[in-house]
């Protein structure tokens, strides 16, 4: 006997694909990153991508909001950008139907501020701006303002997240979102002086093998941002990206300016920053976490 297909039921939606899509979305622009195949069909290879930075939006939206709301205007940096998914998602959900405010992307690799460009034009997006440079040649380049609202860095490799934390600091902003990426400077030298660690403290243990070295390097990395922002006027709070089946790089660092040194908080965490470098024998690196 011939077996009788099922009926196909009706293709699920784009919201059923991804229930998380957020109202007033371009789906142009959702093609145009390859989130969406040209058929509007979800491409499962860039899910993650959006699923992350939809998280790390529901961080930034209220911050924007708060300086626009404060000033009437918002200015927002966004280093290593990449692709830009972050810049052109953010324009596309918060500034777009707005009449102020301005997203720049900085990013070192030509061809993909290029191609940012050509689709903030294509898109309409004029109020986005690309430059391809370091973040250090940011800091004075013409085509920024001299304060910057909010400061952006989502997996900036390596002293890319040291460089964007200067940057903010220089530029005054007022919020700065991190998410650090590998970070190797802190466990080389740590390495460097391992023998004189393990002879003065049982504590040396936490990094005498050469993984444990490599992760609580950039642990320890990490602990020494939060401390700087804080020395220098920042509250500082450190909570999750997104679930760890997402990204392994998953630590969200959110600094906010504060007008008030709270009972002598900036100097205290000044005067722990510096108890933690010498206490790892990291004074090599004083200048980099320098306040």
């Amino acid at each position: 006997m011939p077996k009788h297909k099922t009926p196909a039921g009706p293709k699920p939606t784009l919201q059923e694909q991804l229930p998380e899509l957020r109202p007033g979305q371009s789906i142009a622009l959702l093609q145009e990153l390859h989130i969406l195949t040209r058929e509007g069909k979800l491409n499962q290879d860039t899910r993650r991508k959006l699923k992350q930075v939809y998280h790390l939006v529901q961080f930034i939206e209220p911050l924007l909001a708060e300086v626009l709301a404060a000033r009437g205007d918002v200015t927002l940096a966004d280093h290593g950008a990449g692709k830009s998914y972050l810049g052109f998602i953010l324009y596309d959900l918060f500034f777009k139907d707005k009449p102020v405010g301005r997203v720049t992307g900085v990013e070192t690799r030509a061809e993909l501020v290029e191609k940012s460009k050509a689709l903030a034009t294509q898109l309409g997006f004029a109020r986005m701006d690309f430059l391809a440079t370091t973040v250090q040649q940011a800091l004075t380049d013409p085509a920024l303002p001299a304060t910057v609202d909010v400061v952006t860095a989502l997996h900036a490799c390596d002293t890319a997240t040291d460089d964007a934390i200067q940057f903010g600091l220089a530029k005054q902003a007022h919020h700065m979102v991190l998410v650090p990426c590998c970070q190797a400077e802190v466990a080389g030298v740590m390495r460097q002086h391992k023998a004189l660690s393990l002879s003065r403290t049982p504590l040396a243990e936490l990094w005498r093998h050469p993984l444990h070295t490599r992760e609580f390097g950039s642990q320890i990395t990490n602990v020494l941002r939060c401390l700087q922002l804080e020395a220098h006027g920042y509250s500082v709070t450190v909570t999750e990206l997104v679930g760890w089946e997402h990204s392994m790089k998953n630590e969200l660092i959110l600094a906010r300016r504060m007008d008030h040194d709270r009972h002598g908080a900036r100097e205290r965490a000044r005067q722990r920053l510096q108890q933690v470098l010498d206490e790892l024998h990291l004074n090599d690196l004083a200048q980099r976490f320098a306040v």
